[in-house]
């Protein structure tokens, strides 16, 4: 299995979108699974419609990454223009336990840090200013606790 996924930025914002189950939200990019006979690149725009309703222009890929089970995440860092995302839908809501709920920009401070760890996977600090905001970061330690 693999999934496609696209950064959009706006103002140093990024657009997330964020799902929900019975147990747990979290907040992602735009993206989902790669259907059959369906490139990456191809899933990322289908995708990117579906759940944000707008129509991109792919920039260039950030990341891609083979995880240990084989599961395989490509990332792609998408120009929509002057559209505007709005709230669209997950065809796999109607046959799994999860809905999407929002759609929005969002500053790095906004985004939870469990989700904000998958931006810098997914070559985020390649993109815009981004890299820029890490060297301000100082050198302190600052890891949440875990459980």
């Amino acid at each position: 299995m693999a999934r496609a996924q696209a950064i959009v930025i706006k103002d140093m914002q990024i657009l997330m979108v964020q799902h929900k189950d019975a147990q747990t939200e979290w907040w992602c990019l735009p993206g989902g699974g790669i259907e059959e006979n369906e490139s990456p690149e191809e899933c990322v725009i289908r995708e990117l419609y579906e759940e944000c309703q707008v129509n991109g222009k792919i920039i260039r890929q950030t990341s891609h990454s083979v995880h240990d089970d084989g599961f395989q995440s490509y990332t792609y860092y998408v120009d929509i223009g002057h559209e505007q995302p709005t709230l669209g839908f997950d065809p796999n809501e109607l046959s799994k336990n999860y809905r999407l709920v929002d759609v929005k920009w969002m500053k790095l401070e906004e985004i939870p840090e469990r989700d904000r760890a998958y931006l810098w996977a997914s070559g985020l600090i390649g993109v815009s200013d981004f890299s820029k905001v890490v060297e301000t970061w100082g050198n302190e330690i600052s890891l949440p606790k875990g459980p």
